[in-house]
This record gives structure tokens, sequence and C-alpha cells, in this order.
């Protein structure tokens, strides 16, 4: 404990012959006095209160608020909804990570290039909780490690700057396809159009980029939104997609020719982007509403009158039909719209039905091409045993699990991979207290 060094220093002293009466000048006068309430708040005052509260020290209540976060930190991360695991993603070799699609392998498909480094590291901690070997091996599961390499890989590139923007340079899934004739007649032009060009803005080195607009833009925001297109300076690049450089001091040669093969690709790559964004904006272009009634503008200043008349009457028409089309469009999807629910009704439940029964004997099928888990011909008292258990663990699931056991067992030809598949469903349903001790032995 720190001690306090008291210093002694006298005061000065007042000027010879100085007296308050004479000498003494008021700068203002003294306010009377106010009662005022004061309370004692914030972050500080509540761990002081917390403190006494609970008896306890500085330290002592330290650890015990790092506990309480670190928990709701964990439970917080394992809670959070997370999107499906493709079951091909899962099988997929360690050594083709160039190949995978990182956002996807952490569960970030939904935001890929907007996803916050905090994001990712949140991510990853999901996936490690839930794919590192220790864990597999405490749960009994003998799958090998690759996906977790997988996920280490997508880590590792997307936390570092430059490999995530060489990733996200190439990556299809975050782009937006322009829409299609089809699209466009049923959608808004300018919706459609604007996600393409938000997609595309993630590239450019300039910034804002310029919105898209509506109807409503003026000419010189519809002009300054083609003009900075036309002139896109892009940051994309195609590293990523590089062939590996060999790492041989003794083949000097072929390193320079594989550099070279990467930079004419690269510079091929950027040629071909280059054309399909300015096809994107000659499509976009001339398709633009906006653009077609500038142009409308500034013809109608020679003949405004005769302009006008005929606006009026193309307005009119215009008006008419698309109310006739509108009413008749109307009355038609609610007609399709109708009859599309009956027959979707009906449908989904022959498909459930049909689907219950198909898992069914898919489960039965297992332990048959199993042989019953017997070493040599089953007699019927084993064939009836275990089929009493395959009937029991069923009754224990509802129609998602069937199928879900149902995908697992699918494809096993060999009597010891299908026996684990069902000890380890027994294994679960016996953890949630859906099966007593000893019930379906035979498939433990």
């Amino acid at each position: 404990m720190s001690s306090a060094t008291v210093a002694k220093f006298a005061l000065p002293s007042l000027p010879a012959g100085w007296e308050a009466d004479k000498d003494f000048k008021s700068v203002g006068p003294v306010s009377a006095s106010t009662l005022r309430t004061i309370e004692p708040v914030g972050p500080h005052f509540l761990a002081h209160a917390r403190r006494a509260r609970h008896k306890r020290t500085f330290s002592e209540d330290d650890r015990i608020q790092a506990q309480e976060n670190a928990k709701k930190v964990e439970e917080g991360e394992i809670s959070e909804a997370s999107e499906d695991e493709d079951p091909l993603m899962l099988q997929r070799e360690a050594k083709d990570w160039k190949a995978q699609d990182h956002y996807q392998v952490l569960g970030l498909s939904k935001y890929r290039y907007k996803a916050t480094e905090e994001q990712i590291k949140r991510a990853h901690r999901k996936k490690v909780l839930k794919h590192h070997p220790d864990k597999k091996a405490a749960a009994g599961r003998t799958e090998d490690d690759n996906f977790f390499k997988c996920i280490q890989k997508a880590t590792e590139v997307l936390l570092d700057p430059v490999k995530r923007r060489q990733f996200d340079s190439v990556d299809e899934a975050a782009e937006v396809d322009p829409p299609s004739k089809k699209q466009l007649a049923k959608g808004n032009f300018y919706k459609l159009w604007g996600n393409v060009f938000k997609a595309e803005g993630r590239f450019s080195k300039v910034h804002p980029v310029p919105a898209f607009g509506d109807a409503n833009s003026t000419k010189d925001e519809v002009e300054n939104f083609y003009n900075f297109w036309y002139n896109f300076d892009s940051w994309r690049s195609f590293e990523y997609l590089d062939e590996d450089v060999p790492d041989d001091n003794e083949n000097r040669d072929h390193k320079r020719h594989q550099e070279r093969k990467n930079a004419n690709a690269r510079r091929k790559k950027k040629a071909e982007d280059n054309a399909r964004l300015r096809k994107i904006l000659d499509d976009c272009s001339a398709a633009d509403e906006r653009i077609k009634a500038f142009r409308k503008e500034a013809n109608a200043a020679k003949n405004k009158k005769r302009l006008e008349k005929e606006e009026a009457e193309r307005k009119a028409k215009e008006d008419a039909q698309r109310k006739k089309e509108e009413e008749a469009a109307a009355a038609k999807a609610a007609e399709e719209a109708a009859k599309a629910e009956r027959e979707n009704n009906k449908k989904s439940k022959e498909a459930a039905k049909n689907a219950a029964k198909k898992n069914k004997r898919v489960l039965k099928g297992s332990v048959k091409d199993a042989n019953y888990f017997a070493s040599g011909e089953p007699n019927a008292a084993t064939i009836d045993a275990v089929l009493n258990d395959v009937d029991l663990v069923q009754s224990k699931l509802d129609n998602e699990g069937i199928a879900d056991l149902a995908g697992k067992l699918n494809g096993l030809k060999l009597a010891d991979e299908i026996k684990a598949v069902w000890s380890a469903e027994v294994s679960r349903l016996s953890g949630e207290g859906k099966l007593a001790a000893g019930d379906a032995k035979t498939l433990a």
C-alpha cells in the first residue's frame, strides 16, 4: 500500500500596508445558498452498491462479473440461430479449401462481404464449439477433422483484409444478375436494377457510390449516375484464382512462367469483367424510362402543344389499358391462387404421407440390410426383437426426426455403420428421457 508524503509550504505574506477595507476588491456579489438534492448514479455507484449488498471485495466482484459475462456471451453464441449446413459441404476435403465458399462454411451466407470482423469471430467460435475434433470424440463421433480444417482456413482468409478482399473479388454468390425481361415485366424496374448496381458498387474505389434512384430522380442525378458507372474505377482483382506458384529455387524459369501466366489470366478476367459491366450499363440505359423521358422533354420545347396533346392521349390510353389489364390480372391471379392453394394442400398432404411411409421403410430396410445384426442366419425371435425395437424408436420420433434418421441410414450397407447410426439415435433419445434404460437394447 502506498504512503502519502506531506509537503509543508508557507503561504505568501501580504504586502505591507494592505487592509481589507481599502484594498479588497469584490468581483461580484455572492449568490444566495440553494438546497439541491444529489443522487448517486452511474456504473461505479452501481458496482459499489453490488459489492456492498453481496459483501464482496473488489477482486471477488470483478472475477464473478467476468464469469457471468463470459457465460452470457457463450450462451448467446450457442443459442443464436445459424443457417443449415449442407451435407456435401461437411464432406469437403480440407486440401480443396480454395474452392470452398468461406462465408457458407462459417454460416455467414446472408451477410457475405457485409459481415463484420466481430461477426466472423463469433461465427468461428460457434463452428468450433460444434465441429472441434475433441467435441466430436467426447460425443462418440468418429468423423475426420476435414471440415474443422475448412473452418480454420475460412476464418484465416476472412480475418485477413488482403485475403478477404481477394476472395470477395471472386465471390460469385454475392453477385446479383441483371433482371430478365420477364422479371422486369412483373417487378419494379428501379428496385431490380438498383440491387444490381448496389452489389457492383462494393468494388468501387470511389465513395459514396451514386444511388440508382427512382422514377422521381432529376436529370442531373440520372446523368451523374451513368457518368459514374461508365467511368467506374474498380478495385476488383482476380489473384484468388491464380494457380499456385511453385516455391522452388532450382526451377526459377518455371516459377516466372507461372507468374506471367497468372498475370495474363488476371488481365483477361479484368477485361471480361469490364466488358460485362459495360453491357449491364448499356442494357439498363436502353430500358431506362427516365432517359427516354429526358429526351422527350428536350424535343418537347420544339413542339410543345403537339407533344402535350399526344402525351395526354397516350396517358389516358395507357391508364385505361393498365386499368383493364390490372383488373383482368387481379381476377386471374385470385382464381389461380385459389386453385393453386387447393392443389398445394392436396399435394402437401399426399407428399407428407408418402414421405413418412418411405422413411419408415428405410428404417426397417436398414436393419434388414444389416442382417438384423446377427452373425449368421437370424432366427424369427431375433428378427422380431430388432423390428420391435425399430418400432419403439420410431414411435418416439416425429416425421421430421424419422426423416433425419432415414437420411443418415440411406445408402449404408455395412452392418457396423448401420448399427452405429441406430446406437447414436438410441443414446440421444435416452439422454432426452424419451427411452428408458434397457429399451431398444438390440439397437444400442
